[in-house]
Formats: C-alpha cells, structure tokens, sequence
C-alpha cells in the first residue's frame, strides 16, 4: 500500500548557478558533480497527485552518487529541481519525470530524475537505439517459435510463426503497437550468435554508451524481470538517440501500416494503428512510446517540436485516474514549452562522453550485481551529439502553494528468475 504524507506548504527560492562542461570533467569527477546545495529539510516534493494503492514495490539497487550527478549536481534529488524563472509545473501522477531539449540537451526541469523505476515498454527504445543502426529495414526475416513465446495476454502485433516480414514492418510492429514478438526478433536477429541473450546484452552496453548509467535491461520488449531498472535522465538519453535516427522519427510519427499477408501460412493482410495519442491530440507531436505492466504501472516518453524547439518529456510509475500518460506528458511540455530558452537545470550527457572518463564506483555494475546479469557486448560507434555548455540555475521552488507530499516509491522489478514474468496489457495505454 502507498502511503501518504500531509499537505505541505512550499515556500523560499535559492538560486544555485552552474556552470557543466561539454567534455568530460577530470579523472574522477563526472560532468556538474559537485555538491548540490539544498533548503533545510530536502528539495521540496514533486507535484503528485493521490493514485490507487498498487503491490509494494521491492528495494532497487543502493544508490550510486556518482551516477545520480550525472548531467549536473542539481539533478541529484528525490524531489523537484526546476529553473529560477519557471512558474510551478502542473501535478501528475508520475513518480519521476524530466522534460529535455532534444537539440541542445539541456534539462529543463524534473521531479526525481534519478529515481531508479522500472520502464515496461518504453524499454523498446533502448532496443531501438541499439539494434535501428544495425539491421538492414529491407532485409526478409523468418520470425520463429521463439519470437512469438511471449506472456499470454501481453501485447502483440500479430505477427506469425514463419511468416516472412521485412523488418521494416518488425520495426513498425514494434514502435506502433508495441509488439512483444516484435521486440523478441528484433533483439535475436541483432543479437549475432547468441541470439536473443546477445541482443539484450548488446542493449546494455548501448546505454553505458549513451550515459544510462541506472539502466539495466533484462528483456528486449520491457515485460518485467528481475534486476531490470532505468530512469527519467536515462529515457531522455535513450530517447535522443532514436530521434537522432531518420528511421526512427519516421516509424514513430507513422499513424498506420499494413502487415502483408502470409500466404502460406493462411494469414490475411491487416492494418495496425499507433498507440502513441500524443500524435492525434497534440499539435506539433513527433512520437513517442507508451508503457505499462502491473509492477511498471504507466510509462512514457512524448516528444514535440514547437517555436524551432524541440523537447522530450519522460516519465515513470504513473497512475491514471483523471489523465492518461501521454496527457501527463502533454501537460509537462506545456510547462516545457513556456519556459525560456536558456532556462536550465543540468544537461543530457553526449553519447560517449563518459567512456572518456573513469567508470562510476558502483553505475551499471551494482545494476548487474543486482540482477545476476552482465553487459559483455561491445558499444556501437559514438553518434553525434548537439550538446552545449551552458550556464545553468536552480530554484527549489518558490511561493505558497501547497502540494501533496512527495510518494516513496521506488519502482523495481518484482518476477524473479522461477516466478511467472508480469503482465504487459493490452490496455491502450500500455502496450
């Protein structure tokens, strides 16, 4: 059961300027790591509202302070970290979340960006990330009895045992309708010789690449499994680098496709939607992904261009009693949107930038110590980065309003290596 403290009353701005680098800080230091400054009492809480009580959540991985000040010493908080000018962010449900200029990589604002939650589907784009540059889309792929081995009742494509697909259409599958077979072949097919186990190895080694120092995949699609985590900051990393890809803003801002017909396996032709309603209801929305499982609850990653601007909003452990997820993201770039340009609290690392320096005390191996797990496939090429040095400021939040007390919930996954592997619903919001 959640619990909930009593209504607070936020009150007293500090102001904390910052000035990152864009290359790597000196050997054992990371990027803005220094000590952050706090008003007595901790950063004030994020702006939650009351959700249904869900299963307790187990412990994630201890914390790693390194990690956690990655991207500036101000993102290292459990509570809310946004600019000196912005006015207060709208209350959502999510337990953390972070909005980020896709372009220039500046971190806008956050609610415990370094929170560690478990991902559901928007972990498919990490898979993307990893495997887009590897995979001709014109190749004719088999999909196998092991692609279509998924959790009854979780989200599919449709996608059938032996049919052949051009993997183009796999990649629609995935990013659409969040198709678990989908990911299932993806990540075997980019995998080399050992398959599927390769692919989620190689997935790991892609978010050490990109940063994502709290992130630790278990399995390609998101279905929950034991030692897998991420985070807002991580997301935001992972999602810039699929918008860095021509093929993946294009499948993602895709509104239907057709899936041909097999033929030989009597398999009629039909058409899949996107799930993504950001794309429908929000002008100048450019994709995204959704997310669900009973342990998850609701993830998602939107992004939107507006003014010659382009940001990302990332989310984790939402509930929706009044607001969808993507209407929580809509909300979080309206706040992002109405900030001014220059308004920052910390920055998305580049990708690479921190293989330029020595690895974190604790990062990504006490993730893998945690799930039993290792990432032993090599990164793929560094990508380019649109980073600036930028001067940044920290407000911890000013005037009278009075917010609900910020939940204690660190979100992990809960399926152990013999349990049954948690569900990812159907649900339209979740896939």
């Amino acid at each position: 059961m959640r619990t909930w403290g009593p209504s607070v009353a936020l009150a007293a701005a500090l102001l904390l300027p910052l000035s990152l680098p864009a290359t790597p800080a000196a050997a054992g230091t990371r990027p803005g790591a220094g000590p952050a400054r706090r008003l007595p009492g901790g950063a004030p809480p994020c702006p939650n509202v009351p959700a249904p009580a869900t299963r307790p959540p187990q412990p994630p991985p201890a914390p790693d302070p390194a990690a956690r000040s990655i991207g500036g010493a101000a993102l290292d908080t459990t509570g809310l970290v946004v600019p000196p000018v912005a006015t207060a962010p709208p209350p959502v449900t999510a337990t953390s979340w972070l909005v980020a200029d896709l372009d220039t990589g500046a971190v806008l604002g956050g609610c415990g960006p370094h929170e560690y939650g478990v991902p559901a589907s928007v972990q498919k784009l990490l898979l993307t990330a990893t495997m887009l540059p590897r995979l001709d889309p014109n190749r004719e792929v088999t999909v196998t009895a092991g692609d279509v081995a998924i959790e009854p009742g979780s989200s599919a494509v449709g996608l059938a045992e032996g049919g052949r697909y051009r993997i183009e259409t796999v990649w629609l599958g995935l990013l659409l309708k969040s198709g678990n077979e989908a990911a299932n072949t993806l990540a075997r097919l980019g995998g080399g010789p050992d398959g599927l186990a390769g692919g989620v190895r190689a997935m790991n080694a892609e978010a050490q690449h990109l940063g994502a120092r709290q992130t630790h995949a278990v399995t390609p699609s998101g279905l929950d499994g034991a030692g897998q985590f991420t985070s807002a900051y991580d997301l935001a990393l992972i999602a810039r680098a699929c918008f860095h890809e021509p093929a993946f803003r294009r499948y993602t801002a895709t509104r239907t496709a057709q899936v041909p017909a097999q033929p030989a396996l009597h398999e009629k032709a039909f058409q899949i939607q996107n799930d993504n309603m950001l794309l429908d209801h929000y002008p100048g929305a450019i994709g995204g992904k959704t997310g669900f499982t009973d342990l998850a609850r609701h993830t998602y990653v939107g992004a939107a261009e507006r003014g010659g601007r382009r940001l990302v909003v990332t989310l984790l452990g939402a509930e929706i009693p009044t607001q969808r997820g993507w209407q929580q993201g809509a909300a979080l770039l309206d706040w992002g949107f109405g900030l001014p340009r220059g308004a920052t609290v910390g920055r998305l690392v580049e990708p690479g930038e921190l293989d330029r320096s020595p690895a974190p005390a604790n990062g990504a191996s006490a993730l893998a110590r945690h799930a039993d797990l290792g990432a032993g496939a090599a990164a793929p090429g560094t990508r380019p980065g649109a980073g600036l040095s930028v001067a940044l400021g920290v407000v911890l939040v000013a005037g009278g309003a009075v917010l609900l007390a910020r939940r204690r919930r660190h979100a992990a996954a809960a399926a152990t290596s013999t349990g049954p592997v948690l569900r990812e619903s159907k649900f339209p919001e979740g896939n």
